[in-house]
């Protein structure tokens, strides 16, 4: 299979993009570099480093079965004070994928979306009958591509996939998380053990939650995991169809599990401090898998232990054990 991998430099493109080379696929890959990596790219890949805007001049050159999307803006707190980028990058960067996808008959389409598109969800775990309520605007404008994509299968042969989750984590095939701007536990509870004179301790939002231990709990997925699904997608699209999937763990960890696994495996304490509740932030957030499942044949393997395992090896000498 060709693929196009859009965001292909950044955290879960790259890996999925050497999870396709690994498979025997031939792909190329298109990103900005904006958040995403330009040595993330694996040697010998063509490598368009252009915006999204312009994918239609990598598809008019050459015949593509599918484009995997990655490319997105996705700093939640930054989406609600800055809004416009997100709805210019995410919303209108993908109408001009489309449009592109369109006119150059590409078959098939697997989005990387997101759980946020739910909000704060009624029940637990969360599945894709739930009401799609995003409390962002990164949430809202995933929902809004979710729906485009929608929109243009009804009216198309076009074969689309979107998977929807929340935290990724860990790393593989010589790829993982280099964010500049990090938001996710895992790894700034590393760069705390790390960097303990610049990032200082890691603060726990309340430890007074509705939950075993007081900490919220979150849904967590193994970046090689997350990167199976993806690929896994592509045979799973039906022409006309437009199928969007969860990728969850079913169970889902609480911070201090988190903490203390983090720990176990490197041997040494996370400096931490309590702070008060965040407005908005639920006490459980986890997502369901059955659907994924049920259409995809997706499960995930690895479990919270692996995620920190490859995430300390890839943050101490950026080397990769999966």
């Amino acid at each position: 299979m060709k693929a196009l991998v859009v965001g292909g430099a950044g955290y879960i493109g790259s890996v999925v993009t050497r999870l396709l080379l690994a498979q025997g696929h031939d792909v190329t890959v298109l990103d900005d570099c904006s958040t995403g990596h330009a040595d993330s790219v694996p040697t010998g890949v063509p490598f368009h480093q252009i915006d999204i805007t312009a994918a239609g001049t990598v598809l008019a050159a050459d015949r593509y079965d599918a484009v995997l999307h990655f490319a997105a803006k996705s700093l939640v707190g930054e989406s609600v004070a800055r809004p416009a980028p997100y709805w210019h990058t995410n919303v209108g960067g993908t109408r001009a994928l489309l449009d592109a996808i369109t006119e150059h008959h590409v078959p098939t389409l697997v989005f990387s979306s997101t759980a946020a598109t739910y909000g704060e969800p009624d029940t637990i775990p969360i599945t894709e009958t739930a009401p799609t309520r995003p409390g962002n605007t990164y949430g809202a404008t995933k929902l809004a591509v979710d729906m485009m994509i929608t929109n243009q299968t009804t009216a198309s042969p076009l074969a689309a996939v979107s998977l929807r989750y929340f935290n990724v984590a860990g790393a593989a095939l010589g790829a993982g998380e280099r964010h500049t701007t990090e938001t996710h536990l895992i790894p700034n509870a590393l760069r705390a053990i790390t960097d303990t004179g610049s990032s200082g301790p890691m603060t726990i939002y309340g430890t007074d939650w509705p939950t075993p231990d007081g900490t919220p709990i979150r849904d967590y997925v193994h970046v090689l995991d997350l990167a199976h699904a993806h690929v896994q997608a592509l045979t799973a699209a039906q022409p006309g169809h437009h199928l969007i999937a969860n990728l969850g763990s079913g169970d889902g960890y609480s911070v201090h599990q988190v903490l203390t696994t983090i720990e176990t495996v490197t041997g040494q304490r996370v400096p931490t401090t309590t702070g008060p509740r965040r407005a908005g932030d639920p006490a459980r957030l986890v997502a369901s898998n059955t659907l994924a499942q049920e259409k995809l044949g997706w499960t995930p393997q690895l479990t919270l232990t692996h995620m920190i395992e490859d995430a300390w090896a890839f943050h101490t000498d950026g080397r990769t054990i999966r």
